[in-house]
């Protein structure tokens, strides 16, 4: 092979073995990082990027040293050059493999692209009339969109949607969804807490988390209290069939469901989020409450009288100096375990290590926790 080749080849091979080197120690420091929140930790991803660092390492020296040598063919090169057409003669002979289509979401329509305003319509079997999200702002880094969904009693209520960084640069990716619980009458979570965007993006930058599609919900109305209702009746969840439609048809997520599908509630709307992970685990994969209060004798009764079905997966986080939160997160946590049926099987995990100068900065620090549990949670199969 011509020297000049072969130092063609070698750059390219180089710079793929510095990325995944590079790929390895950001991925091991956030896998770390981790291990400080009491989280579990992944190290198959760090291995696979050192193997293809060190497979691209060896390509590159074995490269190097035939250039050096002069680029010399072998004496037997003619006859691999033989055997080479020999093989490829009956390939291109046969025919062309079929590209498989990319994974399509639960609603069967196509998706549509968000590049200012992101349209789609459910399947006619979910909701016959199309829906159409419009872009209202840019919050961290992303795009907030928003919609009028019809609900199952025939109203309309507003949906907002974040979409994460970079969304739109591969229209064949599916990204997990995560639920975000408000606890005010028609109101949607990010207008309760604009930050929490924020700290979703702040878990996506530090490695932390894979880049989730925020769905925020208007919360039912007809009562002050939509936590309470939530768990008094789960089928009045906010996050309906046809919600999950809509949402499914208009963006690129994966298939609504418990391997793709997560919720999370901060403040006032954690015990929201914390009563659909219990009563509802084959919507959700996991939920994720931050900095809540919580009815612990209620929880725990719908949780028992829900259908049977895959253990639920709960975090409750709390700031380090927020004592009463983690004295209600304990209390939470005693009573599921000292209760029946779905409430028993419950995985529960605590989190009390966050602390910083500011309810803000602890705040966001938080929902980082947060996505990172959900990530880590959905990527293992439930038991």
């Amino acid at each position: 092979m011509p020297r000049p080749l072969l130092l063609l080849l070698l750059v390219p091979v180089l710079l793929l073995g510095c990325w995944l080197a590079r790929g390895a120690l950001v991925r091991w420091r956030g896998e770390r990082a981790a291990l400080t929140y009491e989280l579990s930790a992944d190290l198959r991803p760090v291995l696979l990027r050192l193997l293809g660092a060190l497979l691209c390492g060896m390509c590159a020296t074995a490269l190097a040293v035939v250039a050096v040598l002069g680029g010399r063919p072998v004496a037997n090169a003619g006859t691999r050059q033989a055997s080479a057409e020999t093989v490829a003669e009956p390939l291109r002979a046969a025919p062309a493999a079929v590209r498989p289509a990319p994974e399509s979401s639960a609603s069967g329509s196509a998706p549509a692209p968000a590049s200012g305003s992101a349209s789609g319509s459910a399947s006619a079997q979910s909701s016959p009339q199309p829906v159409h999200f419009t872009s209202i702002a840019r919050p961290a880094e992303g795009e907030l969109l928003e919609a009028a969904v019809p609900g199952a009693d025939g109203h309309s209520r507003t949906v907002r949607v974040w979409l994460p960084p970079h969304y739109a640069d591969d229209p064949s990716a599916r990204y997990p969804v995560l639920v975000l619980h408000a606890a005010t009458p028609g109101k949607t979570a990010d207008t309760e807490l604009p930050d929490v965007f924020d700290g979703l993006l702040s878990a996506i930058k530090l490695g932390r988390a894979h880049p989730f599609l925020a769905v925020a919900p208007a919360a039912p109305t007809g009562t002050e209290h939509p936590c309470d209702l939530v768990a008094a009746a789960p089928q009045a969840l906010a996050d309906d069939s046809l919600l999950r439609s809509a949402v499914a048809a208009a963006f690129h997520t994966m298939a609504p469901g418990p391997q793709g599908w997560a919720t999370l509630g901060v403040a006032g709307g954690a015990p929201c989020a914390v009563a659909a992970g219990l009563t509802r685990p084959e919507l959700y994969g996991a939920a994720a409450a931050v900095s809540g209060r919580y009815d612990a004798a209620a929880l725990t009764q719908a949780a028992a009288e829900a259908p049977s079905g895959p253990a639920p997966r709960v975090l409750l986080a709390a700031a380090k100096a927020d004592t009463e939160g983690l004295a209600a997160a304990h209390k939470l946590a005693d009573a599921l375990h000292g209760g029946r049926g779905q409430a028993a099987k419950a995985v529960v995990k605590i989190s009390d290590v966050v602390q910083d100068f500011a309810p803000d900065r602890e705040r966001l620090r938080l929902v980082r926790l947060a996505a990172q549990y959900l990530t880590d949670t959905l990527a293992q199969p439930a038991g």
